[in-house]
């Protein structure tokens, strides 16, 4: 049976222009900067700079944005013909003495790169090999990955030969183009199956010493209780002094276990960090900024605005005319939307970082982390009355440059624990003493989970050993065993 019910249901939407001044506040100053580019392409009606015969306020817009028509335009008295152009291209740019020696366009010498495979085929080049031969070592070197690594079992390698290349060869002959050619090639260690091996091939290349004897040994014979770090048991093993383990070890931690990584060649593209604000102590005060470029000078195109306005003074009439109308008004309120959303996001960023200085200002002033207060978004939220996703946007992807260097804002968050005097204490604060704790022990006998538990207690911070091994994971720091030394 059906059945009809009437329901009255309450919600919220967010419009378009909320949505997109969220991702606005999201963006990094690299990001919206790019973000910034688009805009000005994809709206004719939005320009940079500062407009001509008028005062920019501080945020690069004016204070008033002419309101170039706040009264329905009258699409029956307008022409835009003369305003429409088949050719976007301005006619004294069609004539070649009319262009300056500012018109030019000004290249940076760009340095051609050589691949890591690339030059890895380019020294095959100085080995004499037949043609069957070079076509596997090509082969080999194809399956070389980025870290310099051959991740391919032999069989698969013969096989896929076989079926993309029509070469049949057997299993012998590719590891022997593997370990007498591959294996020569630079950089150490290239085309290696495994780490142990990848360390041998870079023994193997070094100068002979007792040392590098001795490691040598170690990695080919005592690879386990190496990387397990039994050191006790390679001191029984091979009857030596600790000494010379301990340059053996050395030796081997100079080693590279990405030799493919180390490949200028290879590098990939790195997004360097733009602080978005900047701290300053100036006599005992913070001072804050906003990085400039996060405050872009911007206003509406007066092309268009007279545009609205000799529409009323046309007599034609048309609905290609009507459209161009909406068209051109929709640019425009556009333009100054985004201009507003700007200045909001501006006012949105400054506040955000204000309270959080005003917050954790007793770190600011000396850098010391052990000073920094327990603070969550809401605390931040509630001192600047937004919401807290808002203040969630600003922390997780902004960076504050301060005199203790450039810091992910969302550092700064932490939760409360509750010390042996009742005090709340910031868990980056509890970090901060496990790291130092850790930094002075006896490498020769690091402080298991439990005993670091224990030392944690006795400086007033009571917690659980497995908190203790979290808050050592979040600091990438190994267990006890692996920060052993000799």
């Amino acid at each position: 049976m059906l059945k009809q019910n009437l329901q009255l249901k309450l919600s919220q939407k967010l419009s378009p222009q909320q949505i997109q001044l969220m991702k606005l506040i999201q963006l990094p100053t690299l990001a919206f900067e790019q973000r910034l580019k688009e805009e000005l392409v994809e709206n004719p009606a939005l320009e940079s700079g500062k407009e001509d015969n008028v005062e920019a306020d501080e945020f690069g817009e004016q204070d008033d944005f002419d309101d170039y028509d706040n009264e329905r335009i009258d699409t029956d008295e307008i022409n835009i013909d003369e305003y429409l152009s088949d050719d976007e291209t301005p006619d004294y740019k069609l004539q070649t003495n009319n262009y300056s020696d500012d018109d030019d366009d000004k290249f940076s010498p760009i340095v051609a790169q050589i691949s890591f495979h690339q030059d890895l085929i380019n020294q095959l080049n100085t080995f004499m090999l037949n043609d069957e031969d070079r076509v596997i070592a090509e082969f080999l070197v194809g399956s070389i990955d980025d870290m310099g690594y051959i991740r391919r079992s032999i069989q698969d390698i013969v096989d896929d030969m076989a079926f993309t290349q029509g070469i049949y060869t057997d299993e012998e002959k590719v590891t022997d183009i593997l370990l007498n050619i591959i294996h020569e090639l630079e950089p150490s260690g290239v085309g290696a199956r495994d780490l142990q091996e990848c360390l041998l091939l870079q023994l193997r290349h070094k100068t002979p010493s007792d040392a590098v004897e001795l490691a040598t040994d170690i990695i080919e014979n005592q690879f386990d209780a190496f990387t397990k770090k039994h050191y006790e048991k390679l001191l029984q093993k091979y009857g030596v002094s600790q000494d010379q383990l301990r340059k053996a070890i050395d030796e081997i931690e100079k080693l590279n276990p990405k030799p493919g990584g180390a490949f200028a060649g290879n590098s990939k593209a790195v997004e360097h960090v733009i602080p978005d604000f900047t701290i300053k102590i100036n006599d005992g005060e913070l001072e804050l900024s906003l990085n400039g470029r996060n405050a872009p000078e911007l206003h509406v195109s007066k092309d268009y605005q007279e545009m609205l306005e000799t529409y009323k003074a046309s007599a034609d009439k048309s609905n290609a005319q009507k459209d161009a109308v909406q068209f051109i008004k929709q640019k425009l309120d556009g333009a100054k939307w985004f201009i507003d959303a700007i200045k909001q996001r501006q006012e949105t960023l400054f506040v955000t970082m204000s309270a959080i200085i005003q917050y954790q200002q007793e770190y600011f002033l000396d850098g010391d982390e052990t000073k920094l207060k327990p603070m969550i978004l809401k605390d931040i939220a509630d001192m600047v009355g937004l919401d807290i996703s808002t203040i969630s946007r600003v922390a997780n992807s902004k960076y504050v440059e301060t005199p203790y260097g450039t810091k992910l804002i969302k550092e700064f968050f932490s939760e409360a624990m509750i010390n042996d005097q009742g005090e709340e204490v910031s868990t980056i604060e509890i970090k901060k003493i496990l790291q130092n704790i850790i930094a002075d022990e006896d490498k020769q006998k690091p402080y298991p989970d439990d005993r670091l538990a224990e030392l944690l207690k006795e400086k007033g911070y009571p917690i659980a050993r497995r908190t203790v091994a979290k808050y050592r994971e979040q600091l990438d720091i190994p267990v006890a065993r692996m920060r052993k030394k000799i």
